[in-house]
């Protein structure tokens, strides 16, 4: 059946062909026939491959291998430079051979959920077109620190993985506006999405997280879902810490950030020889109370804001809570503040 719309199709050269539901178990070579192929749809088959005539297709735009039977990314991909859309939703494809997206340098929205992939590769980072990226429902537990050069990237599903984590380079995808990771199993959110700042939808819910990073508040979201997690709750305790003895090199490094406040400074000119201690200093934090800045975290605690109020979230109600960083017990047992000190069950 297959081969004869295959042919009927070469006489009136269409632009879009679909063979969907016709139960294939693979495609005719004479696919290859078909250089006029914008848009192909091929979902809901039993196809395991794709002929080498796929090659051919070289004005093929968009590709829907939905709900057929890949185990793996198939190599002809890697020659599909005008592809931008790929659908490979419910198939069984267990790893993705990095080498295989060099060529797909023009996708912007690639569909992988209901998969068995357990890692993605490092080279996701030549996918430097895409701005939608679907992978839920598959096994993943975490994701390469080069998904984050997707600088590109608008939208991000990973629901229904096995995430405990992200990567803390996060806030590099500087376009993201949507991110799903509902139903993982996220202890605790980078701090660097604080810098993705078109972020407007995030959905964390049905996680593990206790507390969202310091800056959950410089976000624009418009929605915010973290129902069904273990956060932190509002039971202040009265606490007074005792003075702590600050390290040689914690008080050398406030010191060094305090003059570099002063563009006057000598300072500045002396670390231009000293790239190591600069890098050590760009890892610093600002305390929530004095605004000082100091290198190590001395005490984490955390402040409860409305999310109504406060994020104008008509999504999400009640009291969120944030991580803030103080430089000292000082500034914790300084009064008035509303910053309050994390206790563990």
């Amino acid at each position: 059946m297959a081969d004869k719309l295959l042919l009927l199709a070469l006489k009136s050269k269409p632009k879009k062909l679909s063979l969907c539901n016709k139960n294939l178990e693979f495609i005719p070579k004479i696919i290859g026939k078909l250089d006029c192929i914008c848009q192909l749809q091929l979902k809901n088959n039993k196809i395991k491959t794709l002929p080498e005539e796929f090659i051919t297709l070289y004005k093929l735009q968009s590709l829907n291998l939905g709900n057929n039977e890949f185990e793996e990314f198939d190599s002809v991909f890697q020659h599909l430079e005008s592809l931008q859309r790929l659908h490979l939703f419910g198939n069984k494809i267990m790893s993705i051979n990095g080498n295989l997206l060099i060529g797909l340098k023009n996708l912007t929205f690639l569909n992988l959920n209901g998969n068995k992939l357990r890692t993605l590769p490092k080279e996701i980072c030549n996918l430097s077109s895409i701005q939608d990226l679907s992978i839920d429902n598959n096994l993943l537990t975490d994701l390469p620190v080069e998904f984050c050069a997707l600088i590109s990237l608008k939208e991000f599903h990973a629901a229904g993985n096995k995430l405990i984590s992200l990567p803390l380079e996060f806030g590099y995808l500087i376009n993201l506006e949507k991110l799903f990771l509902q139903q993982n199993k996220i202890r605790e959110l980078p701090e660097s999405l604080g810098k993705c700042y078109k972020l407007h939808y995030l959905d964390v819910a049905a996680n593990e997280l206790r507390i969202f990073p310091t800056e959950l508040t410089n976000l624009p979201l418009t929605e915010l879902f973290c129902e069904e997690n273990p956060l932190l709750q509002n039971v202040p305790v009265h606490s007074v810490q005792e003075e702590e003895i600050l390290s040689l090199k914690e008080l050398c490094a406030r010191f060094v950030m305090e003059e570099l406040k002063d563009r006057l400074s000598p300072l500045r000119k002396a670390l231009r020889y000293y790239p190591d201690v600069r890098y050590m200093l760009t890892q610093s934090s600002k305390c929530a109370v004095c605004s000082h800045a100091f290198l190590n975290t001395w005490l984490e605690c955390v402040r409860f804001i409305d999310a109504k109020k406060d994020l104008k979230l008509g999504s999400c109600s009640g009291s969120i809570p944030v991580r803030a960083l103080l430089c000292s017990y000082k500034c914790f047992n300084a009064a008035g503040h509303g910053f309050f000190g994390v206790a563990f069950p």
